[in-house]
């Protein structure tokens, strides 16, 4: 990719957000594989052109800067080059060796980051090691929106607990399901379309759990899983204070990683493969009691899928980042009513029939 000599027509400062912009743009393309690393774009400049760009491999891979680097064809240029990245380089031994390491060694004199990287391991120490070895490091350009881009990473390191999105969809006249008859068929009251239900499915591969509880699982028999988009299936999260979900319902069959969060005693011959039983005490805060324990096995994100009650729980314990909610063309008249909660909506976006909105609190 070649850019035309940008330098007469912006400052540097402009010149520096046009390529952290392309660092951002590129990070995007890790979202769902990278976790619990970030997701990184950089991008390589000599003389006004971008001599190579990378972004972060999933977990386990390269990093951003280590794939930038790489793509450059005459790593003689890299002495006059600057280097963006939408984060901070890493400057400890992980999966990977040092990024910061990486970018000395190479040559690069000028280094220019979106945002500091909260995380511990890092936090400052890639930025000094870069410049106690002669590199000239710029700091803060379009931090927030590298900070956007990377809103669970943020969120995990710094509130200690999991990036939180509520999930639902309801009726022109606020129901989220019909009252259910005995005897019904155990399958899900679509309110939104086929396009908005695929959507769903995008974003489930996107995040790295998903969370119902009791009722929603009996009811509808939900499998929870991508299966009208392409990636990797989250983590199911099941609330089942008593035990009561019968044992051959679709999120029991083994096949994505399960974990149950039961009040009762719990029963070592209960655990099978890919099905795990967690005890919480629920006459205390659930939500906060589940955050913490998503924290502690390092799950940066979760969806809140249903029902009401369970979604009604983390809006009333303030522990929701933003909610998407579908709203469908169609009335019920009566049924079960949708969650009630304050936000502002950032975004509204039609759907065919179908309108989508983002609120954040």
């Amino acid at each position: 990719m070649f850019f035309f000599d940008l330098k007469p027509y912006f400052c540097e400062v402009k010149i520096h957000e046009i390529y952290i912009s392309r660092c951002i743009e590129l990070s995007k393309k890790g979202l769902g594989t990278t976790r619990p690393n970030p997701m990184v774009g950089c991008v390589i400049v000599c003389d006004s052109i971008i001599i190579g760009e990378g972004y972060t491999s999933p977990y386990g891979g390269n990093h951003a800067e280590v794939n930038a680097i790489a793509a450059v064809e005459d790593i003689s240029l890299l002495k006059n080059a600057t280097l963006y990245v939408s984060l901070e380089p890493c400057s400890h031994f992980g999966k990977t060796p040092p990024c910061s390491n990486l970018i000395v060694s190479s040559g690069i004199k000028k280094v220019v980051v979106g945002v500091v990287d909260d995380n511990s391991l890092v936090s400052g120490k890639g930025i000094d090691y870069l410049k106690s070895n002669g590199v000239e490091v710029i700091v803060g350009v379009l931090e927030d929106a590298c900070k956007e881009v990377n809103k669970r990473f943020f969120t995990f390191h710094q509130r200690k607990r999991p990036y939180v999105i509520l999930k639902w969809a309801e009726t022109k006249d606020g129901f989220i399901d019909k009252i259910r008859k005995e005897g019904e068929p155990k399958v899900p009251t679509w309110i939104s379309n086929q396009y908005a239900q695929q959507l769903v499915h995008k974003w489930r591969s996107e995040e790295q759990a998903i969370l119902v509880g009791t009722n929603t699982v009996i009811q509808d028999n939900p499998k929870l899983n991508v299966r009208s988009w392409v990636g990797e299936n989250p983590i199911r999260l099941v609330l089942d204070r008593t035990m009561r979900i019968p044992a051959d319902v679709n999120v029991f069959d083994n096949s994505v990683k399960t974990i149950v969060f039961t009040g009762k005693e719990l029963e070592t011959a209960l655990e099978k493969d890919n099905l795990e039983f967690v005890q919480i005490d629920f006459s205390e805060n659930i939500p906060a009691q589940v955050c913490e324990l998503l924290y502690q096995q390092e799950i940066q994100s979760v969806i809140i899928e249903g029902g009401t009650q369970t979604l009604q729980s983390f809006i009333n314990a303030d522990l929701w980042d933003e909610a998407r909610v579908f709203v469908g063309d169609v009335v019920f008249g009566k049924g079960v009513k949708a969650p009630l909660f304050k936000g502002e909506v950032t975004k509204m976006e039609q759907i065919g029939s179908t309108v989508l909105k983002i609120v954040t609190p």
